[in-house]
């Protein structure tokens, strides 16, 4: 996980996991995971989904369905996930069907890192595209915000990878280069991710029982 991401969970998110709730994390990166270690309730049920056993997971599915039964969690979050989905309109649409009427659906994805293949990489979302995707499932927008908060000493930078990222995996001239614009006071990259929840609405109780 980005740690970008991270400190947007951390600002945005947290009051929304309850004691004694169920949560679903699709995609999870480790067990157990950073944002799971970040909320440190044992008292919550925290379930994960995934389309691979790289990371043992309580529900194996594939990349738009997963055998979880409908309206059964308070949280579905994920992080760092949908630009590698294909259809993340037709993603997005399982994450709201198994969350709760009256729960949770939190995602946080990049904005400016650049193409990285887990095996693909699709897309990038702004908080108008994440709204769109969020209104056309009738999930209503709580929150939806692009930022950056890691490297917050940079006061002037460009969108792209964080500092943690260049010097640990790029050649020494481009660790350099970025040292002589950071002392300088020059511009250097910064991610940018975006962060969305909302909520499913409490009607759609009435509304799932009359279509069952």
């Amino acid at each position: 996980m980005h740690d970008n991401t991270l400190l947007l969970f951390n600002k945005y998110a947290t009051n929304y996991f309850r004691p004694g709730s169920r949560v679903l994390e699709v995609g999870p990166g480790r067990s157990p995971t950073a944002i799971q270690l970040a909320i440190g309730d044992p008292t919550i049920c925290w379930e994960t989904a995934g389309v691979e056993n790289t990371f043992p997971v309580t529900y194996l599915g594939s990349e738009y369905r997963f055998p979880v039964g409908s309206d059964c969690a308070d949280v579905v979050v994920s992080t760092n996930v949908m630009e590698h989905v294909r259809k993340p309109w037709v993603w997005i649409k399982e994450l709201a069907r198994i969350c709760k009427p009256g729960g949770y659906v939190i995602t946080i994805n990049p904005v400016s890192w650049p193409y990285h293949e887990y095996p693909i990489d699709c897309w990038r979302a702004y908080p108008e595209g994440m709204k769109a995707l969020y209104e056309d499932v009738d999930l209503a927008v709580v929150t939806c915000s692009c930022e950056s908060l890691e490297d917050a000493h940079l006061h002037r930078h460009i969108p792209g990878r964080s500092l943690k990222n260049i010097y640990g995996h790029d050649g020494w001239k481009m660790k350099a280069f970025t040292k002589l614009c950071e002392i300088a006071g020059l511009p250097v990259q910064r991610p940018y991710d975006t962060v969305t929840i909302g909520r499913k609405p409490v009607q759609a109780i009435a509304s799932h029982r009359i279509n069952g």
